[in-house]
């Protein structure tokens, strides 16, 4: 995803450590988010709070008695509302002739985003034996620094930082930036500090024996209000009331009697529902904090597509977002071409100046086909042809783009080549540097050829074929011939008889990259490949030289550039392996796909069942657990999403709105799992509940609580 990749190499170029994204706490809220070190604090580092790609607010360090407190815990809700931090007080200085020793004052620091706004809450406690003056302080600051120059991106000259101006309790920063705007964020305090000034303010408490008392802080984009506990309330009532409806949408599944399952499917519930922001266009998932909270065309769509049995609005919203940035021109700097449809957008300063070219970025050579095979389920799912109807001018130019733009050389198949140095060198998933190349290690000439991208233009093709039927277009058959032309000339250029499996590109040159990837597990998802050819991938995938324990190695063990720690040479991303496991499940297997899902359980276990972006590739040992990938985004998007793809699955589910019915083939549960429910899944205008169980070695699907004409067939 964009250039996470480096992130890691500059810090490790530089000589340093990068530091531990899964160490660091993060909230957010619309456009707004924030990632803070375990005690809460803001140091400068990568954390921040952050709103539309500005950092405005850098630096907020608590301390007491002039001395960081003892942490006891801390850690996110499982809502993923708030953010506590539990301390203690270390020895204080004597003060009037008495101090206080340590342990004896318990501090609760409690926050949470809500309205573009950080809300916190420091709760102070005295369980000592005799009444203490309590010395607090903060420091603080803002840089109003751009998310690319957080992550290291150097700049040869920035605008104006004003010095921060204060009155009794509010303190306000500004920064004139070089795109003639003025930014402006303001902290404030409940409670008038005994001294203030532009980078801290300090307190001293009278806290009487057995007493407790709270200060309020808030800190946000413009003026602020003053904190006060009745804003605490109402606000933080907002926040969780508008998180448990995010989480409520759609269906739901439960396994009864499988907590440990339960909360993994609840925390990646959760963890979709944080990355979500309502758009007006309609909930959108972000695809991941810290570096990636905004929309990416590829990260929603396989999102939604993730969570479309379950829940199709968010298929719903993305489409409709995506149709709204569709390119119309051609621009080298941005990759654009008409029907094209973005990669990433940013709003920070250095995008509106085009110091990067994220501002408004199209460098994805999948995205255009994904978005109208996604569009093919969604359909289909969902009986929704209005929308499609609307959208009917975005996919008629985003199938344009696939035949005049998407395939440079004219040989059929959809490439790339950047236009622009400042471009992603890769535009595929695997987006790094150095993630597709020859067997020998080299670097292919381009325009390139993706493997998986193939498939997506196939289920594309497809997607129209079925649309242009229900709709009336009179194309339909040839959509379908195209379709079929990607078939034959995948299975005819891509496939290595020697090898069993298929390469993971073609180069300029036509010749195949014949490195053994895991963006066959791809093509599998697209339903491409033919039954025999399918079985011969799911074979090697589930090899010794894929299956690491942990889920599937993006690429197998022995490859040149195999690397288990890193990006995308040996790594193992979740949504990677949820997709060749829906791939796998494609053909008919079920077994396989339970043991990969029971495999990605127990990695997410190790991961306080937050699964990351990715993590290292090593092979599964007794008793150690995976080993973490140093600045993987923690929650992110289609990580949290791959349980859902992956039971579905595991299940067998296929839900046909069009047809009235919902088909359950031959389902499977993962070991240790005796039942699952499906509750409250909408099928058009019916709505069924589904119980999956386990009985004599067979899985039995029970459909209960029906309500409206709805047929669920089981197929063996």
């Amino acid at each position: 995803m964009d250039d996470a990749y480096s992130v890691q190499t500059t810090a490790l170029e530089a000589g340093g450590e990068p530091e531990a994204l899964d160490q660091l706490q993060a909230l957010k809220a619309g456009d707004t988010f924030l990632v803070a070190d375990g005690w809460g604090d803001l140091r400068g580092g990568a954390d921040g709070l952050f709103q539309n790609d500005t950092r405005v607010l850098s630096r907020l360090i608590l301390t007491v008695g002039q001395a960081r407190p003892s942490r006891l815990s801390s850690g996110v809700s499982r809502d993923n509302v708030y953010f506590t931090a539990h301390s203690t007080n270390r020895p204080l200085p004597p003060i009037g002739g008495k101090s206080a020793p340590a342990g004896v004052i318990h501090i609760e620091r409690r926050r949470f985003l809500w309205d573009g706004r950080l809300f916190e809450r420091v709760r102070m406690s005295n369980h000592g034996i005799e009444d203490v003056l309590l010395p607090l302080a903060y420091e603080f600051g803002a840089d109003f620094a751009d998310i690319f120059q957080v992550r290291g991106t150097r700049r040869d000259k920035r605008g104006t930082l004003h010095a921060p101006t204060h009155d009794g309790r509010r303190v306000t920063f500004a920064y004139d930036g070089l795109d003639g705007v003025r930014r402006s964020s303001c902290l404030a305090f409940s409670e008038p500090p005994a001294r203030i000034g532009a980078t801290r303010a300090e307190f001293m408490f009278s806290l009487p024996q057995g007493r407790r008392m709270d200060l309020f802080v808030e800190c946000g984009t413009g003026a602020c209000e003053a904190p006060d506990a009745g804003r605490w309330r109402r606000n933080a009532v907002e926040a969780r009331l508008g998180m448990r409806a995010k989480r409520r949408r759609g269906a739901s599944v439960r396994g009864p009697r499988s907590p440990r399952f339960n909360a993994w499917l609840d925390q990646s519930r959760a963890d979709v529902a944080l990355l979500t922001t309502d758009l007006p266009t309609g909930p959108y998932p972000y695809a991941g904090t810290p570096w990636f909270s905004t929309p990416f065309g590829r990260d929603g769509i396989i999102t939604a597509w993730q969570m479309l049995w379950l829940d199709p609005s968010l298929a719903r919203g993305v489409l409709t977002y995506l149709a709204g940035r569709q390119a119309t021109t051609i621009s080298a700097y941005q990759d654009s071409q008409p029907g094209k449809i973005m990669h990433e957008t940013r709003g920070g300063e250095m995008s509106a100046l085009h110091e990067v070219p994220f501002g408004l970025y199209y460098g994805g050579v999948d995205t255009t086909c994904l978005f109208v095979a996604l569009a093919g389920a969604y359909a289909r799912r969902t009986g929704d042809l209005d929308l499609i109807r609307r959208l009917w001018p975005n996919l008629i130019a985003a199938t344009d783009w696939m035949t005049q733009y998407g395939d440079s050389n004219g040989d059929g198949l959809i490439d790339y080549a950047r236009a622009a140095e400042t471009g992603l060198s890769n535009q595929g998933w695997k987006d790094s540097e150095d993630s597709i190349f020859h067997r020998d290690g080299r670097f292919p000439t381009g325009p390139v050829a993706l493997l998986e991208v193939q498939g997506y233009a196939f289920a594309a093709w497809e997607a129209m074929a079925d649309l242009a039927m229900l709709t009336g277009d009179d194309r339909a058959s040839e959509w379908a011939a195209r379709a079929e032309r990607v078939r034959v000339l995948v299975e005819d250029r891509f496939w290595m008889e020697d090898e069993q499996f298929y390469a993971i590109a073609l180069d300029g040159e036509g010749q195949a990259c014949r490195s053994i990837a895991s963006n066959a597990g791809h093509l599998l998802f697209s339903g491409l490949p033919s039954v025999a050819r399918a079985q011969a991938v799911t074979r090697r995938m589930l090899s010794a030289e894929f299956r690491s324990g942990w889920g599937l190695r993006t690429l197998a063990k022995g490859q040149a550039r195999y690397n288990p720690m890193s990006y995308h040479n040996g790594s193992v991303w979740p949504h990677d392996t949820a997709m060749a496991a829906a791939g796998i499940a494609r053909y008919g297997e079920r077994g396989p796909v339970a043991m990969l899902l029971g495999e990605i359980y127990s990695a997410a276990s190790h991961f306080s069942m937050r699964l990351p972006e990715l993590f290292c590739g090593f092979e599964r040992q007794p008793g150690e657990p995976p080993i973490a990938y140093p600045v993987a985004c923690l929650p992110q998007a289609w990580a949290a999403g791959s349980v859902f793809l992956m039971l579905q699955g595991v299940l067998g589910v296929k839900i046909d709105a069009i047809e009235g019915t919902v088909d359950v083939d031959t389902p499977a549960l993962p070991e240790g799992i005796e039942r699952l429910t499906v509750s409250n899944l909408s099928v058009g205008s019916a709505v069924l509940d589904l119980a999956f169980q386990r009985i004599d070695h067979h899985v039995v699907a029970m459909p209960r609580n029906r309500g409206g004409t709805v047929r669920v067939r089981s197929l063996r």
